[in-house]
């Protein structure tokens, strides 16, 4: 059940004074520690700092769901827009992905000595974790094509195969990752193939190969890599709900991440316009400001349409899902997957366009902002993907009956 329109007013204010006071001018001083550090992917002291300012004033966990203490997916959009307009900050918050996915792997899932050693820690943000999925040698945009193998030997499994664009596989606090393979790649049903483990990072023969970039940007400290698995053998009760559920884990996990993607980016296209806005009425060019030059005006002017059109998508969608849960609500979970990143990757790029060459620099968010839009296009399942299981729904809805 929401919370009372009043009290999420009031978690929004108290949540965007402190981005005002706390998260926005300290921008250019995170990088510059992430710059300094020694280890890109080791933890920068803000972020501890920040971490720890947050957890005082109680802005901390808030994507928890309703079942757990928390609040519905409605209330939450909101928030994780206001978090969404700086890339880094959801981790302020213990709010980011991949880990809240995770978290709810664990809540979901998880068996008590599961929530004992890695979801507490979790949720108290000493921690992080990764989720193990992508691999470089299939498509996995089909996630039964995954090819690593999950194997029992004893009271062992054994694990090998090839991992990668693993957010979080590189930070130095992440210990534990969610591993999806193959433990019966002979069923003859194919979702039932597919499970998924627990592999704590420092197990022997996990080896983090190499940080991915996406668009030059490596993400640090969090970061998407390339992991390898050589016969890691780790204990049988660390395999989550038992062997040939991967794939149902995978579809419980991944809408709730999918959406709280697109909460996130209506929050950096938001702030993109704003940005673009201030600069339309700060330039000239041939006599007049940005702001009197038509072409600008329908940029902002459609780029404000499209985000309220992406925000009111979203938020039907999280209702939907509070009420029927995600499985029921797979249609909107899809459509908003599919209309909102690129619709934020549109937006961005219209304002990086309105600033110029400066768009394209460090100097603004609009470049970083773009990258993750664009990479969200294929997180979670790419576009054409999520098209053709939309249409596919939508067909047998209007037919059924024929």
């Amino acid at each position: 059940m929401s919370k009372a329109a009043s009290d999420i007013q009031i978690l929004q204010e108290r949540l965007t004074g402190f981005m005002n006071e706390h998260i926005y001018p300290n921008e250019s001083l995170y990088h510059k520690q992430l710059n300094s550090l020694p280890d890109r992917f080791s933890t920068v002291p803000l972020m501890e700092e920040l971490k720890a300012k947050a957890k005082a004033e109680g802005l901390w966990n808030l994507w928890l769901p309703t079942e757990y203490g928390g609040l519905s997916n409605e209330d939450y959009a909101g928030l994780a827009e206001i978090m969404g307009r700086v890339l880094w900050a959801p981790e302020a918050f213990n709010c980011n992905a991949p880990d809240t996915g995770n978290m709810e792997v664990f809540l979901k899932y998880g068996t008590d000595a599961q929530k004992e050693q890695w979801l507490e820690p979790l949720l108290d943000g000493e921690i992080r974790s990764s989720y193990a999925m992508t691999e470089p040698d299939v498509a996995s945009s089909d996630a039964t094509n995954v090819q690593t193998r999950i194997e029992k030997q004893g009271d062992e499994y054994v694990i090998n195969g090839k991992k990668w664009f693993i957010t979080n596989a590189p930070y130095e606090r992440t210990k534990i990752l969610i591993v999806m393979g193959k433990s019966d790649p002979d069923n003859a049903n194919r979702h039932k193939q597919q499970s998924q483990i627990l592999v704590p990072k420092d197990t022997p023969g996990v080896k983090v190969v190499r940080p991915l970039t996406t668009l030059g940007y490596d993400d640090a400290p969090l970061g998407h890599a390339e992991v390898h698995f050589e016969d890691v053998r780790v204990p049988a009760e660390n395999i989550l709900l038992g062997e040939g559920r991967g794939f149902e884990i995978a579809q419980g996990r991944l809408g709730p991440g999918r959406i709280h993607h697109c909460m996130r980016l209506i929050g950096s296209a938001q702030r993109a316009v704003e940005y673009a806005c201030r600069r339309a009425v700060s330039r000239e060019t041939f006599g007049n400001k940005l702001s009197e030059h038509q072409s600008v005006l329908e940029d902002i002017a459609r780029s404000f349409s499209e985000i309220e059109q992406a925000r009111l998508l979203t938020l039907k969608t999280a209702r939907k899902m509070d009420e029927v849960g995600a499985k029921d609500a797979r249609d909107l979970i899809a459509a908003s997957k599919i209309t909102v990143p690129l619709m934020a990757q549109t937006v961005i790029d219209r304002c990086m366009q309105i600033h110029g060459a400066g768009g394209l620099t460090a100097d603004y968010p609009m470049a970083e902002a773009y990258n993750y839009a664009r990479w969200c296009r294929q997180a979670d399942g790419p576009d054409q993907v999520h098209m053709m299981a939309l249409g596919k729904q939508i067909i047998r809805r209007y037919t059924e009956n024929i």
